[in-house]
């Protein structure tokens, strides 16, 4: 005692328990790295829980040293047995190590000891097994923790999810989120059920994932369900990558029915949201809508960047609203704004399919002196604008310079001048440039083989096909080919058709005036009110309660509030052009064949041999597209069975295949043949209504013919001037229809003044302008002697 104070000191037998621990650890470690377990004598060695711990963390440690010294531990039964803590450390020790097949003994072992780990752990050895991609081990692991009845935390499912989600396991991933929601859904207690959903960044994350692979009916089911589960709310990113989804599939109801509901619930659209709204927007057609909108945004908070610049854009080019493009891209520049090689190649292909060659060639030197990067793609563009423009030698000599420079040529440039020289009948050298393009490497693809397989049939060179095996490096593809070919040859030889009772394969038997119907509306049942200022006079009152005063764009509101919940969100049309080759792997073999074979057909006249041929890949469950649709529909109209053409249509609208420009032009040409102009200005009307336009160079000439012939000239000349100002160049084919109707309708004067038009605008004639001018030459002359004989 000292000041009347006890001294404290530690008890001895304390510390020499903890030293003999130190001692007993020192031993077990260096025994284990000199000669493993075979040295350890369990009854020298008192085992337990706290020494295997201290075993299992010793980093100096090997860790099959580890695993071996536990599984050591393991035959001890029933003198020691792990629990869940041991097991949870050897589980760590092992996804560290990357030892993942020890995991299936280790998790029998588990089982025998009748022990279970934490929901950490079983998370720590999904994620292990997901990054080092054994799948298989993955859901081994979930199926044994179904079979013990125990389950991860939301928050540890969370991570699982991640993990899937990038690794691109889309369908693990989808499986265990169904299982969440429907563990939700049993959960009755509601503070439960918001804490077990899955977080928004776990689904956002999923929906990117089935979006950026294209899988849209996974894409659905995935929004579906989540749409369901009314604990769960997306947030403004989820919106957003829900909007611009189902915007990329054109389905535009459905993203503006979640513009409409996130703004309901107080969420704020932000830029992203309305770029996506205005791609969907030009997607499906409605671009007049979509400048709408753009305009509104400049004067908002939400100015413009250059993505929205670059959507508004591509919309214009698509419908050849070239004018409105190039006000914008001068817009672009001036708010400093740098246009980027889509922007670029987008215009090109625009002016090229508008006819303003000289505009796109200046273009391309501005582009190239402003050092924006050209690609193969911007190459394409040109090569394939100058071919269809009739300026093939420059566009030859451009293909051959840039071969001798050895880069900006791809597979697609080679397919190109292909497929001209196929037209043009030059199948030799197409064959030889198909050799040299697979001497660089490139491969021939099924759009290449079927252009000369067209080409062969055409000029009749099969002979070519044997050197056509013999050189192409991915013979498989050839020889699929000639097998379809020869397939089909002999089952149209045997078959028989299955209709006994001669029924049409096309029916139709409506009337001209629900042609109207038959087409349809680009997307939705609203589509002659929205922007047409019809729909404003219905439900006024309620419309002006619901305005939001601090809307970025009141016009995005409208066409959201005159949604209907009713009508159909499949695309009913599409700006682009129908594909006769979609070149999707076997997915899409037999309809691209289809397709190529149809061409060949119909070229010749051999109406019967197509139908038969769409007959029997119908009947095997092949789904036509929009250009099978298109070319069987065209070739009726040619042969004046106009019937059978709306029955084609009516097929259409039955099966939901999307329209297209070349679908419009077809419809008006049979129309004009059945001198019916007045159901094609009636068509024209409700184009011009619902989007603005989208009508080319064809419909233009298609819609000028048909309204000159029928005497419609007012009409006709009003187009004519549509045409220009929307800044599409008229062709030698819109001058000789001009001429044309003109001279045979005795408007001489008209006529002459067409003509010097096209000669002041530099559009060459042809031999139809040789053919028209000597008519007119005729009518003058014939004038001429009527007026001295009076």
């Amino acid at each position: 005692m000292r000041h009347g104070r006890k001294t404290l000191s530690p008890p001895l037998n304390s510390a020499s328990l903890q030293l003999g621990n130190i001692l007993l650890l020192a031993f077990v470690t260096k025994t284990l790295k000199e000669s493993g377990t075979r040295n350890l004598d369990p009854r020298s060695i008192p085992i337990s829980e706290p020494l295997v711990l201290q075993v299992l963390g010793k980093n100096s440690l090997d860790s099959s040293k580890k695993l071996d010294f536990f599984r050591w531990c393991s035959s001890l039964r029933p003198i020691y047995k792990h629990t869940a803590c041991t097991y949870s450390h050897i589980f760590r020790t092992v996804c560290r190590a990357g030892f993942l097949e020890e995991v299936p003994s280790l998790l029998n072992s588990m089982q025998e000891d009748n022990v279970i780990v934490d929901s950490e752990t079983f998370k720590l050895l999904l994620e292990a097994c997901i990054k080092s991609g054994k799948i298989d081990f993955a859901i081994e692991i979930l199926d044994y923790m179904e079979e013990l009845g125990t389950s991860l935390s939301p928050k540890v499912y969370d991570s699982v999810l991640v993990s899937l989600v990038r690794k691109k396991q889309l369908g693990l991933a989808m499986s265990i989120l169904f299982k969440l929601l429907e563990a939700c859904n049993d959960n009755t207690a509601d503070n439960s059920v918001v804490e077990s959903l899955p977080g928004c960044v776990v689904c956002n994350g999923l929906l990117v994932a089935l979006r950026k692979s294209d899988r849209r009916s996974e894409f659905k089911q995935v929004f579906e369900r989540l749409e369901e589960q009314k604990e769960f709310e997306f947030d403004i990113y989820g919106y957003n990558i829900c909007i611009h989804a189902f915007g990329c599939w054109g389905d535009l109801h459905t993203s503006l029915r979640l513009f409409k509901e996130m703004k309901e619930k107080g969420l704020v659209p932000d830029l992203y949201t309305y770029n996506s709204l205005i791609q969907v927007l030009c997607v499906v057609g409605k671009v007049k809508d979509a400048l709408i909108v753009w305009e509104e945004l400049k004067g908002s908070g939400h100015e413009p960047n250059e993505f929205t610049y670059r959507i508004i854009i591509q919309g214009c080019c698509k419908s050849y609203r070239m004018d409105d493009a190039m006000k914008i891209f001068s817009e672009m520049q001036y708010n400093g704004l740098i246009p980027d090689t889509v922007v670029y190649n987008s215009l090109l292909n625009g002016m090229f399919k508008s006819g303003k060659v000289m505009e796109a060639c200046q273009l391309f030197e501005k582009m190239v002196q402003d050092g924006v990067r050209t690609s193969c793609w911007t190459h394409n563009i040109l090569i394939d604008g100058l071919f269809r423009n009739g300026r093939a030698e420059a566009a030859y000599t451009l293909f051959c310079d840039l071969k001798k420079k050895g880069k900006f040529v791809d597979g697609i440039t080679f397919s190109i001048v292909v497929l001209q020289l196929c037209r043009e009948g030059q199948i030799e050298e197409a064959l030889r440039l198909v050799e040299e393009m697979e001497g660089r490497g490139f491969v021939v693809d099924l759009v290449t083989i079927s252009s000369l397989l067209i080409g062969f049939h055409k000029y009749g060179r099969w002979d070519f096909t044997e050197r056509l095996m013999k050189h192409i490096r991915d013979g498989n593809l050839v020889l699929d080919v000639l097998k379809w070919k020869a397939d089909v040859e002999a089952t149209m030889k045997s078959r028989k058709s299955k209709r006994k009772d001669y029924t049409p394969m096309f029916p139709y038997k409506g009337n001209l005036s629900e042609i109207m119907s038959l087409i349809g509306s680009t997307n939705l049942e609203t589509d002659a009110n929205l922007g047409s200022g019809e729909g404003d006079a219905k439900d006024e009152g309620s419309q002006l309660t619901n305005i939001d005063e601090w809307s970025s764009s009141p016009y995005m509101d409208k066409l959201a509030d005159q949604v209907k919940s009713v009508c159909h969100s499949s695309q009913l049309f599409s700006l682009a052009r129908g594909l006769r080759v979609q070149g999707k792997g076997m997915g899409t073999f037999d309809i691209d064949m289809v397709n190529t074979f149809l061409s060949i057909f119909l070229a010749k006249g051999k109406l019967n041999l197509a139908c038969k041929l769409f007959e029997i890949f119908t009947d095997m469950g092949v789904d036509p597209v929009n250009y099978t649709y298109n070319s069987m529909m065209s070739s009726f109209v040619k042969k004046g069975y106009f019937n059978q053409a709306w029955g084609v249509l009516n097929e259409m609208g039955e099966k939901f295949c999307p329209t297209d420009i070349a679908t419009y032009n077809v419809v008006i040409q049979g129309l004009g043949k059945m001198g019916r102009a007045d159901l094609a200005s009636t068509i024209l009307d409700k184009l011009m209504k619902q989007g603005g336009g989208y009508l080319d160079v064809v419909m233009y000439n298609t819609l000028i013919n048909v309204l000159g012939k029928a005497g419609r000239f007012d009409e006709a000349n009003m187009l004519f001037e549509q045409m220009r100002t929307s800044g599409i160049n008229p062709d030698v084919v819109t001058f000789n229809t001009l001429i044309e109707v003109n001279g045979k309708a005795g408007r001489l004067k008209e006529a002459h003044n067409f003509l010097k038009m096209m000669l002041d605008s530099g559009c060459t004639p042809n031999h139809v302008t040789d053919t028209t001018l000597d008519f007119l030459g005729r009518e003058i002359d014939r004038l001429k002697d009527q007026n001295r004989n009076q």
